[in-house]
């Protein structure tokens, strides 16, 4: 009996030393995850300025525009700049949007710098206005007149 307890128990002691060397060892590996937000921003829609009927026989010395505001976003924490195709706050309208000669000369003004707040935030508006001074249509033909101001939007 003894002899059998000493065989087992070295079957045990050669098992214990020998499951390590059969087991397999473990290891950890830590993968960099990154990526870049970039700063972006985007017009969602383009805006109006609309003087509606110009009279030249009004009183009044300028007329206001009725403005539906461009809207846009910027990457959460983007500053932006807005630029314009106008000279100094002042852009023309042309007789049937292409005459070179008959033009109605209005003024606007706008919000030019902010900070985005994402996408999924309330889309931001740059505050547009604009007026068109008497003096720059009592004199002109009758018609239609058109232009474009166009804006930019940089981060």
């Amino acid at each position: 009996m003894r002899a059998s307890f000493r065989s087992a128990a070295r079957l045990l002691v050669a098992a214990g030393l020998a499951a390590p060397l059969l087991a397999s060892a473990a290891d950890t590996a830590t993968v960099p995850v990154t990526a870049t937000v970039q700063g972006v921003c985007k017009f969602t829609s383009a805006g109006a300025i609309a003087f509606g009927t110009l009279d030249p026989s009004t009183t009044a010395t300028s007329v206001s525009a009725t403005v539906t505001q461009p809207a846009f976003w910027c990457t959460k924490g983007t500053s932006y700049t807005v630029t314009d195709s106008g000279t100094a706050g002042s852009a023309n309208m042309a007789l049937g949007g292409t005459s070179t000669t008959e033009l109605i000369a209005y003024s606007f003004s706008y919000t030019a710098t902010g900070s985005g707040n994402g996408v999924t935030g309330t889309a931001l508006n740059m505050g547009l206005s604009a007026t068109v001074a008497k003096t720059a249509f009592q004199n002109a033909a009758a018609g239609s007149y058109s232009g474009n101001l166009v804006l930019t939007i940089n981060p």
